[in-house]
């Protein structure tokens, strides 16, 4: 790749490196973000190696020091999880762009770049809906696991009701390749997959109420 794009994932994991956070990698331990971040990456290159250069930058500040806006500072309820997040997408995308322009892009790319990151229109902005598909499929492969271990409190329906909202993010694409053998899909939740998949198929193919 070129080298402004060379230079701003370089600042871009410069940034995720400060995350005082640590995960786990194959008995490596990493900051948590700059983990995300690389997993995010690499599930472009597997899932749309042909993704535009803004996509590949916005999938890379995904979540862009998530950590200086931790969920506790915002109520916990509905309301002020959907804040927190509306919050933290304005926040990335801030970020990315202020980090762009010390790698010298351009406005136009910024400007794509901002809006994919943000979430911006992603019934109409194939960007978005591509960031989200690699969200969702990393979720599914690297993360619903860890997340299933810290919430066994939850039943099997409340499970399928989690994956089945993951899923109707993504495009029908990212659900062709997520069944295709080409995610790992862990073990011990892929019933349930199944399961929140049926769902969601049912769900789209019932008939529309009348009136």
């Amino acid at each position: 790749m070129n080298g402004r794009f060379q230079r701003a994932i370089a600042l871009f994991d410069a940034a995720n490196a400060e995350d005082p956070n640590q995960e786990n990698d194959n008995g490596i331990a990493m900051p948590k973000e700059l983990l995300y971040a690389q997993r995010m990456s690499a599930m472009l290159a597997r899932y749309a190696s042909e993704a535009p250069e803004a996509v590949q930058l916005a999938v890379r500040a995904q979540h862009i020091q998530r950590w200086k806006i931790p969920r506790r500072d915002f109520p916990m309820t509905l309301p002020g999880y959907k804040k927190w997040r509306t919050t933290l997408y304005g926040f990335h995308a801030d970020l990315a762009a202020k980090l762009l322009q010390e790698a010298s892009y351009d406005e136009e790319t910024i400007t794509r770049v901002k809006a994919a990151v943000g979430k911006h229109g992603l019934n109409t902005n194939p960007d978005s809906q591509l960031v989200e598909d690699v969200v969702g499929l990393v979720f599914i492969e690297d993360y619903i696991a860890a997340f299933a271990a810290l919430h066994p409190e939850y039943d099997e329906a409340k499970w399928v009701d989690i994956i089945r909202k993951t899923w109707r993010k993504m495009s029908e694409r990212a659900h062709q390749f997520a069944l295709s053998g080409q995610v790992r899909l862990p073990e011990h939740l892929a019933s349930l997959i199944g399961k929140a998949v049926a769902a969601h198929v049912a769900g789209t193919n019932a008939p529309s109420p009348a009136g």
